[in-house]
């Protein structure tokens, strides 16, 4: 039976907000659905049976069923139980305990990680003080909660989102839904288990999910599960800066940049995360660049290839940098300690809201300094660029950046050339570069001051 937090989220009518659908368990046999054991890996299978022979309830859940009833084959399998972390440790020595607050499963095969969980409940308020229950809030407002363990229905309901709150049962190759989620699977929208404003105040993070799965699946956020959003953005601020930091890998990794970025302007989500890149912006800026360097991002992911998160940084940090080096430039800094200043001010003020690690904020800040070295070429100079250990990423900048329409082409057309001939070849471009730029101007040598003779 459903405890008390069950029926609280039955119950939830906040002020005009339409009641959310009652908790009900559907079972939808096999005939009705078209999720197929073919589908799930054969690790995700092995721990399923396993649990399964040993007496406990297991079911594969989250966005595996979501996907496969989507059509499309699933990157990641999680297991939902009721076996506890310690029982599932117990059955499997290829496995691990993660976490501290509620501990979760991960059974490794090779480069795969089955993730299990124990079914979570929710902190009853039958005992203790009720102003330190489940709707105790900090500081901030962000609503704290108890993990506790629980069972199926209540592991339901505590998931976030109605399509990742699916299981799959391998036993009778059942699909059960208890949230409606298989209706708004066919109906193309994402929508929040419980009262919105409840659930992004329990965590916002939830906000920055509802825009990467209407993103990445091309759903509408459901008209009550969007309504809070734009009010409650500010509340990612309180959010620890390295959680938010992969958060923004998650959002621009998945192939969907593009459409991810709009969607996080329209909900007001981008200022929380990049301050200073919306501050830039809204005073004029422009963002074509961002948006060039997320349609490469995408395609490259398309094509199975990687992205470095250093290079998806100094796109989405440009607007705040150029703005940052223009007005100390028009404050009388000299170009190049203005833009070294801009730099350290730009990722200073950015590791507040993301914590960019130094393996990435390093060659981040040598992208954006090799922008300066690259038009010159004369002499010498254009073989050191090459040789920089971050020229290729520096390189693929520059071609963001004309593509982009922020710079003349040309520039990069020529180092592209540059790369691919032989070094004979390469001597003659920068022959007939020094010939079309004219001969350098040579520094004049201030003349010491002739001694005076001493006098005799």
């Amino acid at each position: 039976m459903a405890n008390r937090f069950v029926d609280t989220i039955r119950a939830l009518i906040p002020g005009g907000r339409k009641k959310p659908r009652a908790v009900q368990r559907r079972e939808i046999p096999r005939d009705q659905h078209n999720v197929s054991r073919s589908m799930i890996s054969e690790p995700a299978k092995k721990v399923l049976h396993r649990l399964n022979k040993a007496g406990y309830e297991a079911y594969l859940v989250g966005g595996g069923v979501r996907d496969i009833l989507l059509g499309t084959q699933p990157k990641d399998f999680d297991i939902a139980t009721d076996a506890t972390p310690e029982e599932v440790h117990d059955l499997f020595r290829n496995s691990r305990l993660i976490g501290r607050r509620f501990r979760i499963v991960h059974v490794v095969f090779g480069r795969e990680v089955i993730e299990v969980t124990t079914f979570r409940g929710n902190a009853s308020d039958d005992d203790g003080d009720p102003s330190d229950d489940e709707r105790r809030t900090n500081e901030h407002g962000l609503l704290l909660r108890d993990n506790v363990y629980g069972n199926q229905e209540e592991d339901a309901i505590r998931r976030d989102f109605t399509i990742n709150a699916l299981y799959y049962c391998i036993r009778d190759f059942t699909v059960i839904d208890y949230t409606g989620g298989v209706e708004d699977l066919n109906n193309r929208q994402i929508r929040l288990i419980g009262d919105p404003d409840t659930r992004y105040r329990e965590d916002p993070v939830r906000m920055l999910r509802a825009v990467r799965f209407a993103a990445k699946l091309d759903f509408d956020i459901e008209p009550d599960t969007e309504a809070p959003i734009r009010e409650l953005a500010p509340l990612l601020t309180h959010i620890p800066p390295a959680r938010l930091f992969d958060e923004v890998l998650k959002l621009f990794s998945a192939g969907f940049g593009e459409k991810t970025y709009d969607l996080l302007r329209h909900y007001n989500l981008l200022a929380p995360l990049f301050p200073e890149t919306v501050r830039a912006l809204d005073n004029g800026e422009p963002d074509e660049l961002i948006r060039q360097a997320l349609r490469n991002t995408d395609a490259r992911i398309a094509q199975g290839k990687s992205v470095t998160p250093y290079f998806l940084f100094a796109a989405l940090l440009w607007p705040a940098l150029q703005a940052e080096w223009r007005r100390r430039q028009d404050n009388g800094d000299p170009v190049q300690p203005a833009l070294h200043g801009a730099i350290e001010k730009v990722i200073g003020r950015q590791i507040q809201a993301t914590a960019i690690p130094k393996r990435f904020s390093g060659p981040m800040k040598e992208i954006w300094e090799l922008q300066m070295r690259l038009p010159r070429r004369q002499g010498k100079r254009a073989f050191a660029t090459l040789s920089h250990p971050r020229f290729r990423a520096a390189y693929d900048f520059l071609l963001v950046r004309e593509n982009s329409g922020e710079i003349e082409p040309g520039l990069g057309q020529w180092w592209t050339d540059f790369q691919a001939v032989d070094e004979r070849r390469q001597e003659q471009m920068l022959t007939q570069l020094s010939s079309s730029e004219g001969p350098a101007k040579k520094r004049r040598r201030k003349r010491r001051p002739a001694k005076r003779p001493a006098d005799s």
